[in-house]
């Protein structure tokens, strides 16, 4: 039996598949679940807006009264579940290349005059525009390609100019050390840019066990000495259209968060 949270989710999504594909995993998966995995709960809240305090009130409470995490103030704070979502959406749009009812929700961002609010609205304009066709064959240019993509979003890559070096081996062992497992289902190594961006919404969303130190402390190994130029070749990719202002958002936000760490 499928419990509130699921149920509600389901609904937001469009249903079960649609659930599915907005996450990137098979129909069969989301059949067999009666609740959302806690892995799965930031990028589900932030793709139907069911609050993770309704997906799953065992691990966040309810929104009046969270159970706090070791470490963390008895509720997350509203700007950290906001750079939690923002980390959540970079992991989702460089994980996999979005389909239709992703590309839909993305379409509805908002954004402000700020420099990071006009690059949302220039993201949301660019899903409100592309296809499925076009949006799949510009991700696999840019990431896969013939032989490689355009971008190699990987820390070893930017650091070393090699793949699977000490870069990789340095995430490996802080995730060891915070007791977080990679899925099955993720065949990219630990370095790729999607699955860092994965673990500092877990951290900034108060998913993982870890205080602000070690949030700081993982995004200072692992992203700040290359992440911003990563997603500044981004873009400025040749092949680049929807993915340009996804490029926008993550430089930015890449040296927002390096600002914010900086001075605290």
């Amino acid at each position: 039996m499928r419990d509130i949270g699921l149920e509600q989710a389901i609904q937001a999504a469009g249903g079960v598949a649609s659930l599915a594909r907005a996450i990137g995993i098979a129909q069969p998966s989301v059949s067999n679940w009666s609740r959302i995995p806690a892995e799965r709960v930031l990028a589900v809240e932030a793709l139907t807006n069911v609050s993770r305090f309704i997906l799953r009130p065992d691990i966040y409470g309810n929104a009046n009264d969270a159970v706090p995490m070791t470490g963390q103030s008895d509720d997350i704070d509203e700007i950290d579940q906001q750079r939690a979502a923002e980390y959540g959406l970079l992991a989702l749009l460089l994980g996999k290349a979005p389909d239709a009812d992703t590309l839909s929700r993305i379409a509805t961002l908002k954004g402000d005059a700020s420099e990071f609010g006009m690059a949302h609205i220039e993201l949301a304009t660019a899903a409100a525009s592309v296809g499925d066709d076009a949006i799949s064959n510009e991700f696999f240019n840019l990431f896969v390609g013939v032989g490689r993509g355009e971008v190699l979003p990987y820390a070893s890559y930017y650091l070393t100019g090699f793949l699977h070096e000490r870069p990789l081996a340095r995430v490996r062992e802080d995730l060891d050390r915070l007791g977080i497992a990679r899925a099955d289902a993720v065949g990219e190594p630990e370095d790729h840019i999607a699955i860092l961006c994965e673990v500092m919404s877990g951290l900034a969303g108060g998913l993982f066990e870890a205080d602000f130190a070690e949030q700081a402390k993982f995004f200072e190994r692992h992203l700040r000495p290359w992440a911003a130029r990563m997603f500044a070749d981004l873009e400025q990719s040749k092949s680049a259209a929807f993915y340009r202002p996804v490029g926008r958002v993550g430089r930015i936000f890449m040296e927002l968060e390096s600002e914010a760490f900086a001075l605290s």
